[in-house]
């Protein structure tokens, strides 16, 4: 009889046992399902850049007339801190950049408040359904292959397309997802690259179609526009080829170009990858004249080839690149200007 009893005991025992280890198990689910997350993440760059065809102090350095790494000698890039809040429903980013590539990267600020200049994004979205987020603030463009941040760049330097390309956007925007490989995005913003407020009163307009990765934009912004596209595929379990093309008119004065990005990964540690880039100016955009001739229809070809080491969380990505342009427009204040520049970068970005 006392035998039976324990054993009754020792059931309800266990039976308990098992019923609040499983509820304490569906808590703590329902808990992550809908607790937001706070998250902190970022990168840090730092680099050394060197002329090989080219003086390397003073106003004799010159630079490609693209965007960031142009720099001699150490030099640094920038610090990026990004917190994000992701709820079920809402949630924010808020993408602060401290540093030269940061300051490059939001040029027009600030326009009104003293801080304006470490902003790069800072949005909110809405999650309306399983296919609809709407996002409104300043957020980065949704054209081009490349981005600011360098490492989510396979080249550390940056392509003409991606330099006279807007970087950000103010404004609203939906994105849709039509089917389970066509999205589509819709927005409204402010002029190109005021990020802070508008103060012209006009408004730009943008769409993105996608197709399984592959993306066509465009941007319409005060009788100027520019089309782009953006893709890429995975020619095998090593091998990408990224595509990057675009065209901006603003009343016959612009720019086209197309980019090819192939790129090997030869081990979990190490990559490879070239970026060959055509890009012309139409009239006398000025991209590419960095003396002031005020030449038409200048056109540049460029080769970057760049390695990538990883050792954990830092990439080490030396790099070669030449630059070619068909008139002699890179400033050279100790020869005479020239057509062509080379030079070599050792870039350390660490992201966490």
């Amino acid at each position: 009889m006392i035998f039976k009893t324990i054993t009754k005991n020792v059931k309800l025992l266990l039976l308990s046992t098992s019923l609040t280890l499983s509820f304490l198990s569906s808590a703590q689910e329902l808990k992550e399902k809908t607790v937001p997350k706070l998250t902190f993440s970022g990168t840090l760059d730092t680099y050394f850049r060197a002329n090989l065809n080219a003086p390397n102090s003073g106003e004799q350095a010159m630079a490609p007339g693209s965007s960031f790494a142009n720099l001699p000698g150490f030099a640094l890039g920038m610090a990026n801190i990004i917190t994000a809040y992701k709820g079920e429903k809402v949630g924010f980013v808020a993408d602060l950049v401290f540093g030269p590539r940061g300051t490059d990267a939001i040029f027009n600020s600030p326009m009104y408040s003293a801080t304006g200049n470490v902003v790069n994004q800072l949005y909110m979205y809405w999650n309306a359904s399983d296919k609809i987020t709407i996002t409104m603030g300043n957020f980065n463009t949704f054209l081009g292959y490349e981005v600011i941040s360098p490492a989510a760049n396979f080249n550390y330097s940056t392509s003409y397309l991606f330099s006279y390309g807007p970087f950000s956007h103010t404004g609203i925007k939906a994105d849709l997802a039509l089917t389970e490989d066509v999205s589509l995005m819709l927005g409204v913003f402010n002029p190109t690259d005021l990020t802070e407020y508008n103060p012209t009163g006009g408004y730009a307009f943008g769409a993105q179609l996608g197709y399984k990765g592959q993306n066509m934009n465009i941007l319409i912004d005060n009788g100027a526009y520019e089309l782009d596209y953006t893709g890429g595929f995975s020619i095998t379990d090593s091998f990408y080829l990224g595509l990057n093309g675009a065209h901006y008119d603003n009343d016959g004065v612009g720019f086209s170009g197309v980019a090819l990005y192939p790129q090997l990964t030869t081990s979990d540690s190490f990559a490879i990858g070239l970026r060959g880039e055509y890009f012309l100016e139409h009239g006398a955009y000025g991209a590419i004249d960095q003396i002031g001739n005020n030449v038409a229809d200048s056109s540049v070809f460029a080769l970057t080839l760049t390695g990538s080491a990883s050792i954990g969380s830092l990439l080490l990505k030396p790099e070669i690149r030449i630059d070619n342009g068909s008139d002699a427009s890179f400033l050279n204040t100790k020869f005479a200007p020239q057509k062509s520049l080379s030079s070599f970068l050792l870039a350390a970005v660490y992201a966490f």
